[in-house]
């Protein structure tokens, strides 16, 4: 177990696997202030690990996260300033900085993984998105929920389901607002596996552990090839990826990864005779 600071975030290290939990069960885990300085430095500090491979993200209970909570004081106060945009222009970068969990989520080295015990609804939705992969369980399902507040969203929803979805297709969710279930989700690549709600935990650690035990370097720049193909030409996308390749080639792991198949193609050579 890692010491967050707060009750309201749990965290341990499993098999080269940072978990990272929200944990305000009661509330359905919905953000809470100590959560937006508690995961940051945790994420960074996974990411800078050596020894952790993976990172899961998920929430205690039967919820992943019902996103900012409103009931105690998640909704903006009007606008009582003298200068009116001064202060819109202040909460907004207040509010950037508390969405800096989904940027580092999406930008570690690390691949990451949601794991969805329940609903993410509003930023929650955002921050399972963010993640690079998503397991869920069949009970869960995103949840928009902004427009029902008469929200226009928050910690980067529209961007991540315009990456996933395509512009048309992410505006129409957002605006209908209509709860998107596990199979739905799994339908849409959404999810990348759904599993019954009591497998969950022990199915995504194993993900998560499988992938902290292969070519973890590798892996991240896998993870940038990807991030590379959706904002670079091909021309520039290529030239970075080339350049990954040949860092990858002068690895340690890459060196372990030819000899262990080179050993396996000669015992198989050795069987055949």
């Amino acid at each position: 177990m890692i010491d967050t600071g707060t009750e309201t975030v749990l965290a341990r290290v499993v098999n080269g696997v940072g978990v990272i939990t929200f944990n305000r069960p009661h509330r359905r885990n919905a953000l809470h202030s100590e959560m937006y300085v508690a995961i940051p430095p945790l994420l960074e500090r996974f990411a800078a690990d050596d020894d952790i491979g993976a990172v899961v993200i998920t929430g205690s209970g039967s919820a992943f996260c019902a996103g900012g909570d409103v009931r105690d004081g998640g909704s903006a106060r009007e606008v009582t300033a003298a200068d009116p945009e001064a202060e819109i222009l202040q909460r907004s970068a207040i509010l950037a900085d508390n969405a800096r969990m989904v940027t580092l989520l999406h930008e570690i080295p690390k691949i990451t993984i949601a794991a969805l015990p329940g609903a993410a609804v509003g930023a929650g939705m955002s921050i399972a998105l963010a993640a690079d992969l998503r397991i869920a369980a069949r009970s869960a399902k995103l949840v928009p929920g902004w427009s029902k507040l008469a929200f226009s969203g928050d910690f980067g929803g529209a961007w991540f389901l315009t990456q996933l979805l395509g512009p048309s297709r992410a505006l129409e969710l957002l605006i209908a607002d209509r709860p998107i279930d596990a199979e739905t989700g799994l339908a849409l690549g959404l999810f990348n596996r759904v599993v019954g709600d009591e497998e969950l935990a022990e199915a995504a650690l194993a993900w998560a552990a499988e992938i902290a035990a292969g070519p973890t370097a590798a892996f991240a720049g896998t993870k940038a090839n990807v991030r590379d193909a959706q904002r670079l030409p091909l021309e520039q996308a290529v030239l970075a990826e080339s350049e990954r390749m040949v860092r990858s080639a002068l690895t340690a792991e890459h060196r372990a990864a030819v000899k262990a198949w080179l050993d396996t193609a000669a015992k198989k050579a050795q069987a055949r005779r």
